[in-house]
């Protein structure tokens, strides 16, 4: 039986992780057979969003950690404690929580800075030789950690968000959110999912389960 790492950036779409794409992914992966845990980064969130209204609420301040512990409903772990040895791929889910909690992204794009914790686990497990799947924005984190590999990857037909990929050494494909682009040499899989925000929850369903059983088959 496999055993994946899930990282997580908070909860909701706006400032953390994007919850339907979050749930789906442990979903897809209990139906897969694997096993899986849940880890985020014990920092603070860039900001609080209203997601109501989608402004942002001043004065207020929310632990990425605690966040993410509403969508694994208590069964997570600080970042710290992944250790890459114990796991046979990693999965990153979407949601602005990546490019503004652990990165800057969302500001800076190709430019970005990426929390130090974060871009190591990324590099064990891609040195390890190990998978790692991204969805949504969540190729964005694996450029600015290891886009000198040239990597396949995909952000769905987002080409503002792909331009800024391609700067960092992405080989940018176009996807449709069902589908996934497979890069075996780095060992990466990436779908679109809410990279298209008219895009249907039982398509990037699709596309997240093919995501997760290209995971485990590379694995």
């Amino acid at each position: 039986m496999k055993k994946i790492a899930v990282i997580l950036s908070g909860c909701g779409y706006l400032d953390g992780s994007e919850i339907r794409e979050s749930v789906l992914t442990l979903l897809a992966l209990e139906l897969a057979g694997a096993q899986y845990e849940v880890f985020a980064p014990d920092i603070d969130q860039h900001h609080v969003v209203n997601h109501m209204t989608g402004q942002e609420q001043t004065g207020m301040a929310r632990s990425v950690l605690e966040e993410s512990a509403r969508i694994a409903r208590g069964n997570i772990k600080e970042l710290g404690f992944l250790n890459t040895s114990e796991f046979d791929a990693l999965i990153m889910p979407g949601g602005f929580g990546l490019a503004k909690n652990l990165s800057t992204f969302a500001f800076d794009g190709s430019g970005a800075s990426i929390n130090e914790l974060v871009i190591s686990k990324i590099i064990d497990f891609n040195d390890s030789g190990k998978p790692i799947g991204a969805i949504c924005i969540a190729p964005a984190i694996l450029a600015l950690a290891i886009g000198n590999k040239k990597p396949a990857m995909t952000v769905g037909n987002d080409e503002g968000v792909a331009s800024e990929l391609v700067k960092l050494g992405v080989q940018h494909q176009a996807c449709q959110t069902s589908a996934c682009i497979i890069d075996q040499k780095n060992k990466i899989v990436s779908t679109p999912a809410y990279m298209d925000n008219q895009a249907k929850l039982p398509d990037i369903y699709k596309g997240i389960t093919r995501l997760v059983s290209d995971i485990i088959s590379m694995a």
